[in-house]
Parts: C-alpha cells; sequence; structure tokens
C-alpha cells in the first residue's frame, strides 16, 4: 500500500510581522501617551496612535494580499487548509482568554475589592481607616477625592449598539449561507450590509465615548468603574474595527470572484471572528451595562 504524500508551502521570510510588531509598539505606547495627556495637557500621543493604527491597516492589507495570491496561485495544499483552521481556532481562543482576564478583573472588583472596602468579611476597622465614607455599591460613582460620575445606563445608544451588532450576525450568517448556494448577488447584498452595520456600531460608540465625557462625566479619571468601563468597550471597538476591516476585504474578494462554494475558509474565518465579537459584546452589554 503506498501513501500519497501532498507538499506543503512554506513561504519565504516575510517582513509583515515586524511592520505588525511596530504598529502595536505604537498603538500601546500611543494610548498610554494618549492618557497621560488627558491628565498634564500635553500633546503628541493621539498622533502616535493614529501611527500606530495606520501601520496596523497597512500591514493587515498587505499581509491579506500575500496570502490571497498565494491562495489564488495553488500553492495551498488540504493539509495547509487544516493549518488555516487550527491557527485561526487558537487565535479566537486567545482573544477569549484575553476578554476573560478583562471580566475577571471586573469581577474581582465587583465581588470581592468593592466588599472589602466597604467592610465585608469582618474588614471593618480597614473600611473606616482607608475610606470611611464609602459605600459598597456597582457602579461606584464617587472616587476617593470625591469626583463625582454618572453611571452610563443600558437603555439608548448601548441598547441600540447591541441591536445593531446581533442583526450584523444575522446578516453574515445569510451572507454565508448564499455562499454555500452560490448566489453571489446575495452574498455581496448580506455582507455589504454587514460592513455598514459594523461601520455604524463603531460611530455609535464614539458619539457614546462623546456623550460619556463631555455630559455625564464618565472619564478614565472616574475610578475603578471608568477605568474597567473604557477598558473593555474600548478594547472591544478595536477588534470590532479589525473585523470590519476583515469583512471589507471579504467583500472586495466576493466581487473578483475568489470565492466558491466548496473552497471559501478565509470567509468562515471572518465570520467565526465576527460572532465571536458579537458574543463578547453580548456579555460586555450584560455585565458592564445591564447588571
Amino acid at each position: 500500500m503506498t501513501t500519497k504524500h501532498q507538499s506543503y508551502y512554506v513561504p519565504s521570510q516575510s517582513v509583515w510581522p515586524i511592520v505588525g510588531a511596530i504598529g502595536l509598539f505604537l498603538i500601546a505606547s500611543g494610548a498610554g501617551l494618549f492618557v497621560q495627556q488627558l491628565k498634564s495637557g500635553a500633546s503628541g500621543g493621539g498622533y502616535v496612535l493614529l501611527v500606530g493604527i495606520a501601520v496596523i491597516l497597512f500591514m493587515l492589507v498587505g499581509w491579506f494580499r500575500t496570502v490571497i495570491q498565494e491562495s489564488m496561485a495553488g500553492l495551498y495544499s488540504s493539509q495547509m487548509d487544516r493549518s488555516f483552521r487550527q491557527g485561526m481556532s487558537w487565535f479566537i481562543f486567545s482573544e477569549v482568554m484575553f476578554f476573560g482576564a478583562f471580566f475577571g478583573a471586573l469581577f474581582y472588583a465587583r465581588m470581592f475589592a468593592v466588599p472589602w472596602l466597604g467592610g465585608a468579611s469582618n474588614n471593618a476597622m480597614t473600611h473606616e481607616v482607608l475610606w470611611p465614607q464609602f459605600e459598597a455599591i456597582w457602579p461606584l460613582i464617587t472616587t476617593p477625592d470625591g469626583t463625582k460620575t454618572q453611571a452610563m445606563p443600558w437603555t439608548g445608544l448601548p441598547l441600540i449598539n447591541t441591536i445593531v451588532l446581533l442583526t450584523s450576525s444575522v446578516t453574515l450568517h445569510f451572507a454565508h449561507v448564499s455562499l454555500e448556494k452560490g448566489k453571489r448577488s446575495a452574498i455581496l447584498l448580506w455582507l455589504g450590509i454587514t460592513v455598514l452595520l459594523g461601520v455604524g456600531f463603531l460611530c455609535l460608540q464614539v458619539e457614546e465615548y462623546r456623550h460619556a465625557y463631555q455630559e455625564i462625566g464618565l472619564t478614565l479619571a472616574s475610578g475603578i468603574y471608568g477605568n474597567t468601563f473604557y477598558l473593555l468597550t474600548g478594547f472591544h471597538g478595536m477588534h470590532v474595527t479589525l473585523g470590519t476591516v476583515f469583512l471589507l476585504i471579504l467583500f472586495f474578494r466576493v466581487l473578483k470572484g475568489h470565492f466558491t462554494p466548496d473552497k471559501h475558509f478565509a470567509f468562515q474565518a471572518g465570520s467565526w471572528y465576527w460572532h465571536f465579537v458579537d458574543v463578547v459584546w453580548l456579555c460586555l452589554f450584560i455585565f458592564v451595562y445591564v447588571l
């Protein structure tokens, strides 16, 4: 019995990983400088952050283009396809752990730190010494220096954004079903609607941040409630941005006729990622806004 071996394509050295690393470094540095300048009045952090975002977008477009060219040239075998699936699965798992850490921090603050500061677990003496006027309630709308803010209600923009994002999962599913049936016009319609919903979500989130900062005083200086709010919603917004770019590239690939009902893993990968982002937002909406 003879075993038929498949060739496994090994790409040459690429510049895109180092470009991505530089972009992430600029984003991290720019975000830190931007937060500092909110307190000190300095400038420059926002520009570094924007440059980092531009570098990441450039890296995504360039790297995707390279992979698309290799795929269309027929260099990938079925084993390579399995490698892509495993890689995307592990990537999404790492993202689950990423958000799990932030939800864990929120859980610790609400269930342990806040009650402890309020005198729970026979901690009345420490409560009197550290913060005598502290009330163990969530969300904390008063910081230790007496600064007061307001909690972001779950109604209004957060509820609208939840509906928008959940609807986008439905339209993306319809696009996937249309692809499996070979209905290219329907794919473009549903996928285009999904991209527009993603852009709409981001626009509404910008408006929510404007409302939070200018009208209700919910800022990064609003204690642990403000910190966890912007940490979770901000990182989620970044993932929605990347997911929207991903879907937009898929839209243009559909226009070029790249996918078939039997071979469309790139579309599946984008669908997995977008559904994951939607599930994270649903958890975020419940635990950050509602409860």
